[in-house]
C-alpha cells in the first residue's frame, strides 16, 4: 500500500491526531526558525554583534530538555492531549513576547523560556499519534510528521521573504503567535491516545525515575544518537541563512527562495525514507539517508562563485538527506521507548541531544574564524563528520519495528 493510500486508510480519530501532531511541530518549528533569519537585523537594532544574538539559539536549545521532561512527565500522568494544548499556548505566547523585548538581555531570557515550551511539543505530539495509528502506517506518518520541522522552516522562509522588509523583526515575532489557534482544533477534534488510555487503566504504574534507571543503557545510547542527529540538522540549517547573506551577499528574496527549495528537499527526503523504513527497517533507512549527504556537500557549501541555482540544488539534496534520516526518528524512538514513559522518553532523549548540540553555532562560528571567514567549509565539515557518526551509532543500535503501541 502506498504512502497516500495508508493516510487515506486512517479513521477520523487517527487522522485528527496526525494533523494535530503535524501542525503542532510545524508551527513550533516556524516560531523557532523565524529567529535564525533575523540575527543581523536584531544585532543592528541592539547595537551588538551577530554572534551575541546567535546566543539566543543556544539558550533555546538548552531550554528544550527541561520542557521535554516537564511536559512529558505531565503527559504520562494526565494524558497527551490536554498537556499538548497547554504547551502550544505557552510557546505561542512567548513568541509574541519576543516582539516586545526592550533589550537583548530580555530577548535572550524570553528565548530561553521559549525553548522550554518548544521542548515539550515534539514528544507529546509524536506519542499521541504513534499511540493512535495502526502499526502499518508508522513509517509514512513518521516521515511526514518529522517534516513538520521542515514545513515550519519553509513557512518561516516564505514569511521572511514576503513580510520582513515591511514589518521588521518585531513584526515577524508578532506573526508567530498564530500557532495558538491550533488549540481550538485540538480541543474539538482530537481524542486522547488509546495507548495512554490503556496505560492509565493499569492498577500499578512504573514511575518515571524508576523506568529511566531500569533502562539507563537505552537512555545513554539514544541520547548519543540524538546528539548526532541534532548536530546533523542544526549544523545544516542554523547558519545557512547567514552563510548566504554574508559570504554570498544574497538579498532577502534570494535567501528566501533558496531556503524554500532546501525545505522542499527536506519534505521529499523525510517522506521517502520514513515510508521506506517500514519495508527495509529503521536502521537501514537512516544509514542510507545519512550517506546521501556526502556527494551533495560540494554544491551546497562549495565555491563562493556558485550561482544561486547551484546552491539551491545542493541545498535541496542536503536537506533531503538530513531530513530523510530524521523522518525515521518519530517511529524509531517511540518503538524503542518503554510504554510507561512514552510521553517523556522520546522527547526527553531528543532534547538532551539538542542540549548537547546547542554548542553547534559556537563550534561552527569558531571554525568560520579559523578558516578565515569561510562559512561553507565550516558547515560542510560539521555535516560530513556528523553523517559518518550517525551511520556508526545507528549500526551499533537496535530497532523495534514490530513493537505494539496501540493496545487491542
Amino acid at each position: 500500500m502506498g504512502a497516500f493510500s495508508l493516510l487515506r486508510s486512517l479513521n477520523r480519530e487517527q487522522r485528527a491526531a496526525f494533523i494535530a501532531a503535524l501542525l503542532g511541530w510545524t508551527l513550533d518549528a516556524f516560531d523557532y526558525f523565524l529567529m535564525v533569519f533575523m540575527f543581523k537585523a536584531i544585532a543592528k537594532d541592539f547595537s551588538t554583534t551577530v554572534k551575541a544574538v546567535e546566543f539566543a539559539v543556544m539558550l533555546t536549545l538548552i531550554g528544550r530538555p527541561f520542557g521535554a521532561f516537564i511536559f512529558g512527565w505531565l503527559a504520562d500522568r494526565y494524558g497527551r492531549r490536554r498537556i499538548l494544548m497547554i504547551d502550544v499556548l505557552m510557546y505561542s505566547s512567548l513568541e509574541l513576547a519576543s516582539a516586545f523585548a526592550p533589550t537583548l538581555t530580555s530577548l535572550l531570557v524570553i528565548r530561553a523560556l521559549f525553548g522550554v515550551a518548544m521542548g515539550g511539543e515534539w514528544g507529546l505530539g509524536s506519542a499521541l499519534v504513534m499511540e493512535t495509528i495502526p502499526a502499518a502506517a508508522r513509517g509514512v506518518v513518521s516521515g511526514i510528521l518529522q517534516e513538520g520541522y521542515a514545513l515550519g522552516y519553509l513557512l518561516a522562509s516564505v514569511v521572511f521573504g514576503l513580510l520582513f522588509d515591511r514589518i521588521g523583526w518585531r513584526g515577524m515575532f508578532m506573526v508567530g503567535v498564530a500557532p495558538a489557534l491550533l488549540v481550538v482544533y485540538i480541543r474539538f477534534s482530537v481524542k486522547e491516545s488509546t495507548g495512554w488510555q490503556k496505560l492509565e487503566s493499569k492498577p500499578v504504574r512504573i514511575g518515571l525515575l524508576q523506568s529511566l534507571r531500569t533502562n539507563w543503557k537505552l537512555v545513554v545510547y539514544t541520547v548519543c544518537l540524538m546528539t548526532a542527529f541534532n548536530f546533523f540538522s542544526h549544523g545544516t540549517q542554523d547558519l545557512f541563512p547567514t552563510y548566504q547573506t554574508i559570504q554570498h551577499k544574497f538579498n532577502t528574496h534570494t535567501v528566501s527562495v533558496i531556503t524554500i527549495v532546501a525545505n522542499f528537499g527536506a519534505l521529499t527526503g523525510g517522506i521517502f525514507f520514513g515510508s521506506w523504513s517500514q519495508k527495509v527497517g529503521r536502521r537501514r533507512a537512516i544509514i542510507t539517508a545519512a550517506l546521501c549527504i556526502l556527494p551533495a556537500l560540494p554544491f551546497w557549501a562549495g565555491a563562493v562563485s556558485w550561482s544561486p541555482i547551484v546552491l539551491a540544488i545542493g541545498a535541496f539534496f542536503v536537506q533531503a538527506a538530513v531530513q530523510g534520516a530524521w523522518g525515521v526518528i518519530p517511529a524509531h524512538l517511540n518503538e524503542l521507548s518503554p510504554a510507561e514513559i512514552r510521553g517523556t522518553f522520546p522527547g526527553f532523549v531528543y532534547q538532551i541531544g539538542n542540549l548537547i548540540a546547542s554548542t553547534n553555532l559556537m563550534i561552527q562560528n569558531n571554525l568560520v574564524e579559523h578558516f578565515g571567514g569561510n562559512y561553507g567549509l565550516a558547515m560542510a565539515l560539521v555535516a560530513g563528520t556528523t553523517a559518518i557518526v550517525i551511520c556508526i551509532l545507528t549500526s551499533l543500535g537496535t530497532e523495534a519495528r514490530e513493537a505494539v503501541l496501540v493496545e487491542a
